[in-house]
């Protein structure tokens, strides 16, 4: 579970968030949505300790974490897959792999194995340098390095971006699995509200740092003002 409390974050005289407030629920997905500029990115960075906030309180479990060095956070059962997916392209999928294990208590033979097992592609990829691998293929790695550590929650960042429709639909379908299989709280942050909204149990969107909605996602996506004011979604 997450609770975020009065969390705002300021970059020099901007307000990059405003006293926003929301839970994720343990075992949901919970989607952040909301126009460039939004805030959301940098919720997600201030959550996993990126950014340190000018007040407020992040709970993971009833534990706050603000002020908590990112590699403790880490290891309380945080993952974080940023956006761009920053895998390191002269290193192989398995090193990359590695790499996400390597502050974990797992086993590592047996949670390649798993890895391999979920994203078939890499298994087939993995003594190959990330440079050859396709953008859908880059996605999967990079959430498979962030699983490898066997986290509890999941903070996704923008996943979607630049990947064709197909493999967007397919990458939203593998993220659903994810949260009902492995029990995870999953902060989705997307730019592609539709295909968020179909695959989140709730939903918080942000305008300029501020919440201007919380609540299911359904009833979100029903919306018509605030999928056409704040999700740029066309309503007919």
């Amino acid at each position: 579970m997450i609770r975020v409390d009065n969390l705002s974050v300021n970059y020099g005289a901007v307000r990059a968030l405003r006293e926003v407030g929301f839970e994720a629920p343990s075992g949901q997905i919970t989607a952040v949505l909301g126009a460039n500029g939004a805030g959301k990115t940098t919720l997600l960075r201030t959550i996993s300790g990126l950014v340190k906030p000018r007040q407020g309180a992040i709970y993971i479990d009833e534990f706050d974490v603000v002020g908590i060095a990112t590699e403790n956070i880490a290891r309380r059962g945080v993952g974080h897959v940023p956006e761009g997916r920053g895998v390191i392209e002269e290193l192989t999928v398995e090193e990359n792999l590695r790499l996400g294990a390597l502050s974990a208590q797992v086993n590592l033979t047996d949670a390649l194995n798993e890895e391999y097992e979920r994203f078939q592609v890499l298994g087939e990829r993995r003594k190959r340098h990330c440079s050859t691998l396709s953008g859908g293929e880059r996605q999967m790695l990079a959430m498979a390095r962030a699983l490898i550590a066997r986290p509890r929650v999941l903070l996704l960042d923008e996943p979607s971006l630049g990947l064709a429709p197909q493999v967007t639909a397919q990458l939203m379908r593998t993220i659903a699995q994810l949260c009902e299989t492995e029990n995870l709280t999953v902060l989705l942050v997307e730019q592609n509200a539709k295909s968020a909204l179909r695959i989140a149990h709730r939903a918080v969107v942000l305008h300029l740092g501020s919440v201007v909605a919380n609540g299911a996602a359904a009833d979100v996506a029903a919306d018509e003002d605030l999928r056409r004011y704040y999700l740029g979604v066309v309503t007919s």
